[in-house]
């Protein structure tokens, strides 16, 4: 029993490790460009999100909500979203209100105290998986264009662009400050219980220790693509009206777009006939 608890711990460790991390984070920013979602225009996925990402906090119907969630979960399966950021999302959800849901069935909450939290988890799930599916379907490029046509600034629209991009390069950063305080430092041994406690806050110490140097040196990276961006005259492409025509000339209204809107558009009027009936 107790070496196949080691074995089991050691897996686990095998499979969190800060490889493991990076490539769930790349994958779910960078690697979905060839699902169902990533094909449809940003423009659409924006104005889809709008809508699942607001008007659940403005209803408190159950099975309007319930039906919303349906489809979100769908959309999420077709974006194919890292198995980390799903487990990311039911943990948050989970910790924001899904507990006290349990405990109030558990200790014998009666209907009245049970569908308010019921409400709260379904509105915050169906948000969050509005927001995973979105992000997970737009590079950094097709998301600011997206934002772009929409009239935000393009300062704006870079910010964020420039921010996915900074993934690769934070992750990298943060992998180099690890290996060098481990370079330099002697974990406890963790072949017993209590010494796997002790490396487990030996590893959390590292972590915070590496995050004033890790912003320090991105911050330094920063600063030269910066100066990359301006000799190149980003200030001046920015307010060019003829970049800007030229940037978003890439954006086109498929059929598969407007079949999207219709389906997810025809769920909503079905759950909404679906919920005036009950």
């Amino acid at each position: 029993m107790e070496k196949l608890m080691n074995k089991l711990s050691e897996n686990i460790l095998d499979k969190f490790s800060m490889d493991f991390l990076r490539n769930q984070v790349l994958k779910n920013a960078y690697g979905n460009d060839d699902t169902v979602i990533a094909a449809l225009d940003p423009r659409i996925l924006l104005a889809w999100y709008l809508f699942f990402g607001l008007v659940p906090w403005f209803v408190n119907d159950v099975p309007f909500l319930l039906g919303c969630f349906l489809l979100v979960a769908v959309s999420t399966a077709l974006a194919r979203v890292a198995g980390l950021v799903l487990f990311l999302f039911g943990l948050g959800v989970f910790s924001q209100t899904g507990y006290l849901l349990i405990v109030t069935w558990i200790f014998g909450g009666d209907a009245s105290a049970v569908a308010p939290l019921l409400i709260l988890t379904l509105k915050v799930a169906t948000v969050s998986l509005a927001s995973v599916t979105v992000f997970s379907g737009l590079d950094p490029d097709r998301l600011s264009n997206g934002l772009m046509w929409y009239g935000c600034p393009e300062r704006l629209s870079f910010s964020i662009s420039y921010a996915y991009r900074m993934l690769p390069m934070l992750m990298e950063e943060f992998q180099n400050v690890l290996l060098s305080y481990r370079l330099r430092g002697l974990p406890p041994a963790h072949d017993t219980l209590p010494g796997k406690i002790k490396y487990l806050i030996y590893q959390v110490k590292i972590v915070i220790h590496a995050f004033y140097p890790l912003m320090l040196n991105t911050a330094k990276r920063s600063r030269t693509t910066v100066e990359a961006l301006e000799l190149r005259g980003y200030r001046y492409a920015a307010v060019n009206k003829e970049v800007r025509r030229m940037k978003l000339a890439s954006l086109k209204v498929t059929w598969e777009d407007l079949i999207f809107l219709a389906a997810s558009f025809l769920w909503v009027a079905v759950v909404l006939f679906v919920s005036a009936l009950i």
